[in-house]
């Protein structure tokens, strides 16, 4: 095995198989290591929002992905209330679709485009811990099947997921926490209508995400506090969430079935870990991590994935200018992300008020501001610029 590459990038999912690959591209020597062993299904609500889409379009995978078979996402729909919005996200670099791609798919297909560029991936490879000298993070000790060793790098990219090994290990201190607010249980159903629906009531949220071979995910999310309550009866509680605020949609899976065991987790946190310091850097959920009720995980990864990259770019072997430009993307991710973190939290909290509610009845009534809030939620347009003086001029002659 070769013991010395320019980057190390530990975790090759979507966070770090896209890292890795965009290095390599850039000439880098990179060393792709992955814990697991692909093809591997992980908890995800799976789609990538039109941002996302645009990213893989410039990386040129896009059509790997569309490939799989996963089918376009070009309307939404969303219920609160009395209210009831239709409409899709504005394109971005021309995507107006989302896709929701299941993550045995999606992960093997990013991996491969990695090493495609050029990247060595090493699967069943587990980081037991980094290596220093003095304060500077100069490689990774790994195991690999029986064999443990030692790989130097120039650069230790930390994309090994919400209880990251290498931020844990980098000591990277969690500078932005905010409590758990939600647990989240899903399935894939059959014979649904492909469409991307999303319905809202005090306490409870429904989703539905078309994804590969007729199948659609169904998931609902309660409030962190029912987690014990909800888990000795996960299934029985999805359903009777789904009936309970979106009976038609409970109808029309009474004429399918269910195709797989439930998924879920009652530990969705929400928090900011600084993002570098010398010789490694997070990317993904290892550095960012909020709850996914917005389904942001997998386009934010990839924004932060292409940040990196372009602050990276041809400094890779000076210490000094690696360190800037490491430091430069911590600020950066942050102000990038910050807004929508915020955003989640509030959607998190289950608890459309009347002054939202106002807001969406206001929206309701023009198409355009109905594509502007699916493009706010998409992060096609920034949460922070969602509001303008004319949607203010509404709300105030409402």
């Amino acid at each position: 095995m070769n013991d010395t590459y320019d980057v190390v990038v530990v975790g090759a999912r979507v966070a770090g198989s896209p890292t890795a690959m965009l290095l390599a591209r850039a000439g880098y020597r990179v060393l792709l290591l992955e814990r697991a062993r692909f093809p591997r299904d992980t908890l995800s609500t799976l789609l990538i929002h039109q941002p996302g889409v645009a990213l893989l379009k410039r990386w040129n995978v896009l059509p790997d992905v569309v490939a799989t078979g996963c089918p376009p996402i070009d309307r939404a729909s969303y219920r609160v209330a009395d209210i009831h919005l239709e409409g899709c996200s504005w394109a971005v670099d021309g995507e107006r679709a989302a896709y929701a791609p299941r993550r045995h798919l999606l992960d093997a297909v990013l991996a491969r485009a990695a090493v495609a560029a050029g990247a060595e991936f090493r699967e069943d490879s587990t980081v037991l811990d980094l290596t220093f000298d003095g304060d500077r993070v100069t490689g990774v000790r790994v195991r690999t099947g029986r064999t443990e060793y030692t790989v130097r790098a120039a650069l230790v990219v930390g994309a090994d997921g919400m209880r990251s090994t290498v931020a844990a290990k980098a000591g990277a201190p969690v500078e932005v926490e905010d409590p758990k607010l939600t647990c989240a249980y899903y399935t894939y159903w059959s014979d649904l209508p492909r469409r991307f629906r999303l319905y809202e009531a005090p306490g409870s949220w429904v989703g539905t995400i078309p994804t590969h071979g007729g199948a659609t995910l169904v998931g609902a999310y309660f409030p962190q506090h029912r987690f014990k309550e909800v888990r000795a009866d996960a299934l029985g509680e999805l359903l009777g969430a789904v009936g309970a605020i979106a009976p038609e949609l409970r109808e029309q899976m009474a004429g399918g079935r269910r195709l797989e065991r439930l998924h879920g987790t009652g530990d969705q946190r929400n928090f900011f870990r600084r993002a570098s310091g010398p010789g490694w850097v997070l990317v993904g959920d290892a550095g960012h991590h909020k709850d996914s009720i917005t389904a942001r995980g997998i386009t934010d990864a990839f924004r932060q994935v292409q940040l990196l990259v372009d602050r990276v770019g041809d400094g890779l072997h000076d210490p000094r200018r690696l360190d800037d430009a490491l430091r430069g993307f911590h600020t950066q991710r942050d102000a990038m992300l910050t807004a929508d973190y915020r955003h989640t939290l509030t959607t998190a909290g289950l608890a459309a008020g009347k002054h939202q509610l106002a807001l969406l009845r206001v929206i309701a009534g023009s198409a355009e501001l109905t594509d502007r809030y699916f493009s706010a939620m998409s992060g096609a347009c920034p949460s922070d610029e969602f509001v303008t003086p004319e949607l203010l001029d509404l709300l105030a002659a409402a």
